[in-house]
């Protein structure tokens, strides 16, 4: 059982957090990392993110959707690591869940441009690093 403490710092971590960084698995197994709005979640189980269909990370996904989310406060020295999968979806309703006033910038044709797609992230297990300690937690823990 973990401790609570954590997860409340957890939590707090990603609430003030507005940008995640988003690990992949890349080609000639080297990592990638991109930055990423964080968007909507659902506690430290579920992220919804939005992204470019035509981005190489999509096609990298489709091969290897395992991943890893990475918030910091630098401020604390406090970090969060979260290890999932992520799903490519492309349903509308995903789509409305995220879509907000000035997505056009990035998705001109609007909710149903086809160049706009959400991840939906399922942490698997976590690390949260703070006080001089890393705490270790499964998905069922939080």
């Amino acid at each position: 059982m973990i401790d609570e403490k954590v997860i409340n710092e957890s939590n707090e971590l990603v609430e003030s957090s507005k940008i995640v960084m988003v690990g992949t698995n890349g080609e000639n197994g080297y990592p990638n990392i991109k930055a990423m709005m964080r968007l909507k979640h659902d506690g430290l189980k579920k992220f919804w993110l939005s992204t470019n269909t035509s981005t190489k990370r999509i096609q990298a996904l489709k091969k290897d959707n395992k991943v890893c989310l990475y918030f910091v406060d630098e401020d604390k020295f406090a970090g969060l690591m979260l290890v999932g999968t992520i799903e490519i979806l492309q349903d509308r309703a995903s789509k409305e869940m995220l879509w907000s006033d000035g997505c056009e910038i990035y998705y001109p044709l609007g909710i149903d441009d086809p160049d706009y797609s959400v991840f939906c992230f399922t942490t698997e297990w976590g690390n949260y690093y703070r006080h001089l300690k890393n705490v270790n937690f499964k998905a069922e823990d939080i």
